[in-house]
């Protein structure tokens, strides 16, 4: 079964998760950690787990725990790089799939812009979620658990071997 993991540290779209979650019967990981624990939903098809504070410790915690078939909703592109290599899908909180086609030019762009930050060329953070993001994340958290529930059907890839 297909198992919808949160990155709870500041997630904007939680509601939207557990909106879809309860609609297709899916259960719900929400990873906080303990410096900014995420509030607790309420929900039967929620776990909550609160992990201890530290960088990645919740990343590190999803990692550890997401297999194929599953899906983690993450503004963290790191993290997402992470879940994409486990054989998992993974989505911004914008609607965004992250894919190995474009995850690399994502993980590109965010050193470029902390070397940007470091120097004291940029500052503030992402825009506020508007209306048209949460429609474009609904709709892409649909089409994600679909593909994601294509994948545990499908057989696993096979390892690439070289014939050198």
């Amino acid at each position: 079964m297909t198992t919808l993991y949160v990155d709870g540290d500041a997630c904007p779209v939680r509601e939207e998760v557990f909106r879809v979650a309860t609609r297709r019967n899916l259960p719900v990981v929400v990873v906080s950690n303990g410096a900014r624990a995420a509030r607790p939903s309420g929900l039967p098809s929620v776990r909550d787990v609160l992990v201890a504070e530290g960088a990645d410790a919740a990343d590190d915690w999803i990692v550890e725990n997401i297999v194929r078939g599953d899906v983690c909703i993450t503004a963290d592109i790191p993290l997402a790089a992470r879940c994409l290599e486990r054989g998992a899908r993974a989505l911004s909180p914008r609607g965004r799939p992250w894919t190995t086609d474009n995850i690399g030019g994502a993980l590109a762009g965010r050193e470029i812009a902390q070397g940007r930050r470091d120097a004291g060329l940029m500052t503030g953070g992402p825009a506020p979620q508007t209306r048209d993001d949460r429609s474009r994340f609904l709709t892409a958290l649909d089409a994600a658990v679909e593909a994601a529930r294509r994948d545990l059907l499908a057989p696993p890839p096979r390892p690439w071997v070289s014939f050198e």
